[in-house]
C-alpha cells in the first residue's frame, strides 16, 4: 500500500470509535439500561431514533456526493462532517441516568449518527483515489480492518481509563454515570485527533473550483441524470436493491447487539465492554483475513459467503438460552461483519465511473440508508408489541437472506 493509501486507511481507524462505542457497545447499552424507563423501551426508542437519522442521511448523501463532485470539494465536505460527529458526540456528556434525558440523548446521537454516515459518503468516494482497480478489495479490506482495530482501541481505552476504575482517578461520580459519560468525550476527541492524515494527505484535484451556487446546481443535475441512468444499468440497479435490504439489516444489528446482550443476558456495562472488544477482534481479524483473498474470490462472491454465514449462525445465536454459547456463537458471526460491507465498498469503487465516484457512493450511502428506517422501525415494532428483544432482533436475518437473495441474481465479481 502507498502512503496515501495508508493515510486513507488510518480515517477508518479513527472514525471507527463512533459506532463500536457510540452506536454498538457503550452508548447504545447505557441509553438502555440507564437512561431509559427499561431496556425494551429502550431499544424500541433507539430504534426510532436510528429510523429519523436513516431518513435524513438518505435524502442528504446523493445530493451532497454530487455536490462534492461539482465543486471539488470532498475532502472540505469530509472535514465538516467530521467536525459535526465530534462536537454531537461530546454533547452526549450531559444526558443523565433519567428518563428525563432520553429525547436530548437521543438528538444527540442522531445528529452524531448523520454526520458519521454523510462523511463517509466522501471518504469511500476517495477509494479510487488511492487504489488501483486490481487493489481496491485488499485496500479497502485492510482499511475496515485497521477500523476495527481502532474501535477496539478506543473501546479498551475507554474500559481500563474510565469504567473499570472504581474510584475514579479522574474523579468521575458513578451514581450519576459520568464514568460511562465520559466515553463519549473521549470518542470526540479520538475522531478529531486521528482524523488529519487522511485530511491533509488526499487533497482534492487542482484548478479553479465553480461557486457553492453552481456546485448545487450541477450537483443537482448529476444526482437526476444518475437516476434516470440506473433503468439502463442493470447490474448496478440490483446491487443497489440487494444492498437496501442487507445493508439495513447489519446496521440495525450494529445498533442494537449490545442492547440485546445487556436485556437479555444481564450483561452490566463493563462485561459489555468486554464484549465489544472481543467482538473488535473477531471483525478485524475477518476483516483483514478475507481481504486477502477478496480480490481473487470477487467482491461479490465475499458479500454473499458473509452474509450466508451470518444468517446461518444467527439463527442459533437468537435461540441459545446459554450465555457461554451466545458469546461463541456471537463471535464467529463478527468474523463476517468486516467482509460483507469492505467487500461491498470494493464492489461500488469497481462500477462506479471515476469522474461521478462521489455521486455513486451517494447513491451507495443511500441504497443503505433510503430503507434504513425500516430495519429499526420493525425491529422496534416487534419489541413493542411482543415484549420480547429476541422477536424483535430475529428480524434482522430476514433483512439479511433477502438482501443476499437478490445479490445472488447480480453478474459480475
Amino acid at each position: 500500500m502507498t502512503r496515501k493509501a495508508w493515510a486513507w486507511a488510518f480515517y477508518d481507524w479513527a472514525n471507527s470509535a463512533f459506532p463500536t462505542v457510540v452506536s454498538t457497545f457503550v452508548i447504545a447499552a447505557y441509553f438502555a439500561q440507564g437512561v431509559a424507563a427499561d431496556p425494551a423501551q429502550g431499544q424500541a426508542q433507539w430504534g426510532w431514533m436510528q429510523s429519523s437519522a436513516a431518513m435524513v442521511i438518505a435524502l442528504a448523501s446523493p445530493v451532497l456526493g454530487a455536490v462534492a463532485d461539482a465543486g471539488g470539494r470532498r475532502r472540505l465536505m469530509l472535514a465538516l462532517f467530521t467536525l459535526l460527529t465530534a462536537a454531537a458526540t461530546a454533547m452526549i456528556w450531559f444526558a443523565k441516568p433519567d428518563p428525563s434525558w432520553a429525547l436530548y440523548a437521543l438528538l444527540c446521537v442522531g445528529l452524531a449518527t448523520v454526520g458519521f454516515e454523510l462523511g463517509t459518503v466522501f471518504y469511500n468516494s476517495m477509494l479510487t483515489d488511492v487504489a488501483p482497480k486490481e487493489r481496491i478489495g485488499r485496500v479497502s479490506g485492510l482499511a475496515w480492518g485497521l477500523g476495527y482495530a481502532g474501535g477496539l482501541a478506543c473501546l479498551g481505552l475507554c474500559l481500563v481509563l474510565l469504567v473499570q476504575p472504581n474510584p475514579s482517578p479522574l474523579g468521575l461520580d458513578r451514581a450519576e454515570a459520568e464514568h460511562v459519560r465520559a466515553t463519549a468525550l473521549l470518542v470526540a476527541a479520538w475522531l478529531l485527533l486521528f482524523s488529519w492524515p487522511a485530511l491533509l494527505a488526499l487533497p482534492d484535484p487542482p484548478g479553479r473550483r465553480p461557486s457553492w451556487g453552481i456546485a448545487v446546481a450541477r450537483g443537482l443535475r448529476e444526482v437526476r441524470d444518475l437516476l434516470r441512468s440506473l433503468p439502463h444499468q442493470p447490474v448496478l440497479t440490483r446491487f443497489l436493491i440487494a444492498r437496501l435490504f442487507y445493508t439495513d439489516g447489519l446496521n440495525t444489528l450494529f445498533a442494537f447487539g449490545a442492547i440485546y446482550a445487556a436485556g437479555v443476558f444481564g450483561m452490566g456495562m463493563e462485561k459489555i465492554l468486554l464484549f465489544g472488544i472481543a467482538m473488535n477482534v473477531a471483525a478485524g481479524l475477518g476483516a483483514a483475513g478475507f481481504a486477502l483473498i477478496e480480490d481473487r474470490v470477487g467482491s461479490r462472491r465475499m458479500v454473499l459467503l458473509a452474509l450466508g454465514a451470518m444468517v446461518a449462525l444467527g439463527l442459533p445465536l437468537l435461540l441459545t438460552e446459554s450465555e457461554t454459547w451466545f458469546w461463541i456463537l456471537a463471535l464467529s458471526l463478527g468474523l463476517f461483519f468486516g467482509p460483507a460491507q469492505a467487500a461491498s465498498r470494493s464492489f461500488m469503487a469497481k462500477l462506479a465511473p471515476p469522474e461521478e465516484t462521489a455521486a455513486w457512493f451517494g447513491l451507495f450511502a443511500l441504497s443503505g440508508r433510503v430503507t434504513g428506517f425500516l430495519g429499526p422501525a420493525v425491529l422496534a415494532t416487534v419489541t413493542a408489541a411482543t415484549d420480547s428483544q429476541r422477536l424483535g432482533m430475529a428480524t434482522v436475518l430476514v433483512f439479511l437472506a433477502l438482501g443476499a437473495a437478490i445479490l445472488a441474481t447480480v453478474k459480475g465479481r
